[in-house]
């Protein structure tokens, strides 16, 4: 993919991926007490919606970190307008490439990001950064059903073929040392939170995409995935896994 092109679409979405601040609460809902002053990282924060509800719910510092500065910028600007520039640091960086301690954090949140990883390897880098106990959140694409259409099934095995199933999920965090507590599924409207945004810019980048291959490409692309998830959304979803790191 064309990356001037997709972040020419991308640029200032409210959100990079599927979900919804009532999701994000949600979750934070279903966290178990978390120490004094926690040492939390979100990872592929993109424009940072959910990292802005982690400082403001949890009153805590949260490091947003993200590749794309741009993404980062749009946080910042954000986090200054709510009264959060001083709980929220940005961290331009891979999230694959961290250079925290080991066992120096007690929250790492990464909603619909750490497939960047791979799940099952996100979850094996991620967890020598926690502390004894300590919580990943992560949202994940998932199958929901166990025979899904030919046609969505063709489609997801082409953009994510590593998605999977919620037990299989489930198996592959307690392999990689972590204890699934909770979970849930993102209800439909998180993804058409997503969506909707999106549709609008595609419809106002169209005409300069007449004259511009890469940029059409994109907008056909995204043309696709948008209507695989009208015509087929309940044969998949995204899914928050709640995780504790288990004991050695």
């Amino acid at each position: 993919m064309d990356l001037e092109a997709f972040f020419a679409l991308h640029c200032d979405l409210p959100r990079e991926g599927p979900g919804t601040d009532e999701a994000t609460r949600e979750a934070i809902r279903r966290l178990p007490p978390l120490p004094p002053s926690p040492r939390i990282l979100d990872l592929g924060c993109g424009p940072g919606r959910q990292t802005l509800v982690l400082a403001r719910e949890l009153d805590a510092s949260v490091t947003a970190v993200d590749l794309h500065e741009p993404f980062l910028l749009q946080l910042q600007k954000a986090a200054a307008a709510e009264g959060l520039s001083d709980r929220i640091v940005i961290r331009q960086q891979d999230m694959g490439s961290l250079q925290d301690p080991p066992l120096s954090i007690d929250l790492i949140w990464s909603e619909g990001a750490i497939y960047n990883l791979g799940f099952a390897n996100g979850l094996r880098t991620l967890r020598s950064l926690l502390r004894d106990g300590g919580i990943l959140v992560a949202s994940e694409a998932t199958w929901l059903l166990e025979n899904p259409p030919v046609e969505v099934a063709e489609f997801w095995q082409q953009e994510y073929p590593a998605m999977t199933a919620i037990a299989t999920n489930i198996k592959t965090a307690t392999e990689a040392g972590f204890e699934v507590f909770d979970y849930f599924i993102l209800p439909r409207s998180g993804w058409e939170e997503y969506y909707q945004p999106l549709r609008e810019r595609i419809e106002i980048l169209r005409p300069q995409a007449a004259n511009d291959p890469a940029l059409a490409r994109v907008l056909a692309e995204h043309d696709r995935e948008i209507s695989i998830c009208d015509r087929f959304g309940d044969s998949f979803g995204y899914v928050f896994y709640m995780m504790r790191k288990a004991k050695n």
